[in-house]
């Protein structure tokens, strides 16, 4: 996945035609698009590889399971074009590296801690333990909140150089230069792009506010 812009956009829209509109009119401002099960759900899987011919993929599927669910999640997802896959760490060891193991020549990213409130409950609680499984199983990187930049450094610590995703900036509140102060390779942004009359316009504002920093 390149690092030109350090954006990648969230497009959690459930309107196909509109998600590769918005996809295309970005394309040079994002580095990577994250698609989720709504626009998955709506639109059915063959929408990864209509993006991926537009840019970098990661599905955000947050797999939590045995790990023969997780590998056939991940295989299914990476033939479709896939370039990254969102897991889930807590499930544990054998999990995390069927995942590993299932991505191939594509990125695993593991879950230390959401960024929304309730990411405070549970998985803040663990995120070090879950970066430092992350690091034994081969992720290629984590996923921790833009909304508590503190954290991005916590988990930096253990992470060494492996790749930081960090989602949250925008309609949640967090900052994205503060989130790659922190340490974070790569903002996420979701409906403060999709949402927006000018789409390329915001995304070129957040690409000219973390330049500096990358």
């Amino acid at each position: 996945m390149r690092r030109d812009t350090g954006i990648i956009l969230a497009l959690d829209e459930t309107d196909g035609l509109k998600a590769l509109r918005i996809a295309e009119s970005v394309s040079d401002a994002v580095d990577a698009i994250k698609i989720n099960w709504p626009l998955v759900l709506s639109e059915g899987p063959e929408m990864i590889t209509r993006l991926s011919e537009i840019s970098d993929v990661i599905c955000d599927f947050k797999v939590a399971d045995i790990p023969n669910t997780v590998r056939l999640i991940v295989e299914e997802a990476v033939s479709r074009g896939a370039s990254g896959v969102i897991v889930h760490a807590f499930t544990g060891e054998d999990s995390l590296k069927e995942a590993v193991s299932a991505a191939g020549s594509a990125d695993i990213f593991a879950v230390t801690e959401m960024s929304h409130p309730g990411g405070m409950m549970f998985t803040a609680q663990h995120a070090e333990e879950m970066a430092m499984l992350g690091v034994k199983c081969g992720v290629a990187g984590f996923i921790a909140p833009a909304t508590r930049p503190e954290r991005i450094k916590a988990i930096r610590a253990v992470a060494g150089n492996l790749k930081i995703l960090s989602p949250g900036v925008g309609a949640q509140g967090g900052s994205a230069s503060s989130a790659i102060s922190a340490g974070a390779d790569y903002v996420i942004v979701g409906r403060a792009i999709y949402d927006a009359d000018y789409p390329l316009s915001v995304a070129s504002a957040i690409r000219d506010e973390i330049k500096p920093l990358l």
